[in-house]
């Protein structure tokens, strides 16, 4: 067997089903012997497919699994060296504590002196020494999963898979259980691979952090790279609470929203390059302002505008004025929104209450400023066909076009088609539009919303809209005749 930096890769799996839907889209993953890597991503992102192909329960439409370098893709699970905790425990209830532990050792037909050696063991590691003989239907579900955890270590695997089993704990208890994985962690020095959708849980037990999105791997690294330098919008939207919005990157360290420029710490991301930045409400220092200056300017504060405690720090930034639209405490800070002069929208945590209806103050430190790459810019992309009546097929319809923009074109040519995200109009009622979807994703970016649309027969747009939708909304599509721009396919 060779010797390997990696006790499991992952190289350029895909899962596909019957249906041709894909669970996972070219996933490649490596974990090192005895980390705590968690996947994390909302429900239907392949986090728990990607769980079950490592091991052995559905086996991978292509790519291949390695465990110490050896290729493991079409091994059945018993005799993978992996164990797995499910969310919902799957204890057998006609036996006790010791025998469900004992269950995996009795069939490797071990001798009984051992057995009784490893099951004390394993809920002594899982702090569950006199529970041996209770009927497992006796004890609460946080003792519950201790007892599966006991069991599948006690095979001492060389990697613990874990899907989401602290889902079905109440919130007190499963804080409590993280902090005791984390434990059993550290003891057992073993690889675990653990699967959740929630993001503290996330950011509280990994050596790393896999973020899923669609079947695919979004970001990978340390919690706090995670949070603090997120490399696209699905990221930082998703782990904890964000501000983002669109912005221009005017040169190396100055970044241009909310009309007016900003001092950052990013470069090489080019000159007047559209980018999306992201600020997290803890970072945005606010107070009361009792005049409003220029915030067009970058000046040097002025004490008069700053609370007595010297809580705002002093200096030449960037400010900008809004006025508290509410304030809800969360223990622990206030969580405040703030509706600026220009009509963005920002979230504010302080240990301070403003009060609604108070005008504020705000800045940002250049290093708290995190600027993104843009995925995409302005436009969605299809590829379509002009019909002999004159209008253009794609997207699974036909759409009227203007005729300045098909006279270039004969029928059954293929062209490009290129449509504003601005300008796609979305109505309630289905009928009411050219073809109909499903509202996907929500974004707000400070004083509009993007979204992405999921047709019936599974395509994406990406609208931009000031309207307020619900994910999951139905809706009808329409786009306006002069809206659809043509050009020659490549």
């Amino acid at each position: 067997m060779q010797d390997n930096k990696y006790i499991i890769e992952v190289n350029n799996v895909s899962k596909q089903f019957e249906d041709g839907k894909y669970a996972l889209k070219d996933v490649s993953l490596q974990v090192e012997k005895g980390e705590f890597v968690t996947i994390l991503g909302p429900s239907g992102c392949g986090k728990t497919t990607l769980l079950r192909c490592i091991a052995g329960f559905q086996v991978a439409s292509s790519g291949d699994i390695l465990l110490k370098g050896e290729d493991i893709t079409q091994t059945p699970p018993h005799k993978r060296p992996v164990n797995t905790v499910f969310q919902k425990y799957a204890l057998f209830p006609h036996l006790n504590v010791f025998d469900n532990v004992a269950f995996g050792l009795k069939l490797k037909k071990l001798n009984k002196g051992v057995i009784i050696t490893k099951v004390k063991q394993a809920l002594k590691t899982v702090g569950m020494t006199d529970y041996e003989y209770r009927d497992v239907d006796s004890l609460s579900g946080g003792q519950q999963q201790r007892v599966a955890i006991a069991r599948a270590i006690v095979n001492q695997p060389e990697v613990l898979l874990l899907d989401e089993p602290l889902a079905a704990l109440d919130l007190k208890m499963r804080k409590d259980m993280q902090l005791e994985l984390k434990e059993m962690h550290k003891k057992l020095g073993i690889t675990f691979i653990y699967v959740t959708h929630d993001q503290e849980e996330a950011l509280t037990l990994s050596d790393r952090v896999v973020v899923m999105n669609e079947g695919r791997i979004q970001q990978i690294g340390t919690p706090t790279d995670i949070y603090n330098e997120p490399q696209n919008c699905f990221v930082a939207d998703f782990i904890g609470e964000s501000n983002i919005l669109s912005a221009t990157m005017i040169r190396d360290r100055k970044v241009k929203f909310c009309d007016k420029e900003f001092d950052c710490i990013d470069e090489g991301f080019g000159e007047n390059t559209p980018v999306d930045v992201v600020i997290r409400p803890e970072d945005i220092y606010i107070w009361e302002s009792k005049s409003k200056r220029d915030s067009q300017a970058t000046i040097e504060a002025q004490q008069e505008d700053y609370d007595p405690d010297d809580r705002i720090p002093k200096g030449k930034f960037t400010k900008w004025y809004g006025q508290v639209q509410s304030s809800i405490f969360k223990g622990v800070h206030y969580e405040m929104t703030v509706l600026t002069d220009d009509g963005y929208e920002f979230m504010v945590q302080d240990y301070h209450e403003f009060k609604p209806g108070t005008t504020v103050g705000m800045l940002v430190k250049p290093e708290d400023i995190q600027v993104m790459r843009k995925e995409r810019y302005q436009f969605n992309y299809f590829d379509g066909e002009v019909l002999k009546n004159g209008k253009v097929h794609f997207l699974g319809a036909e759409w009227e076009v203007s005729q300045e923009q098909i006279a270039e074109f004969a029928p059954g040519e293929q062209v490009q088609v290129r449509v504003p995200f601005k300008e796609i109009d979305l109505h309630d009622h289905e009928d009411e539009g050219t073809l109909s979807g499903e509202v996907h994703f929500i974004l707000f970016k400070g004083n509009h919303y993007n979204l992405t649309i999921r047709t019936d027969d599974g395509d994406d747009l990406f609208v931009y809209t000031k309207d307020v939708w619900d994910d999951g909304d139905r809706v009808g599509i329409y786009i306006q005749p002069n809206s659809i721009y043509l050009s020659k396919k490549e």
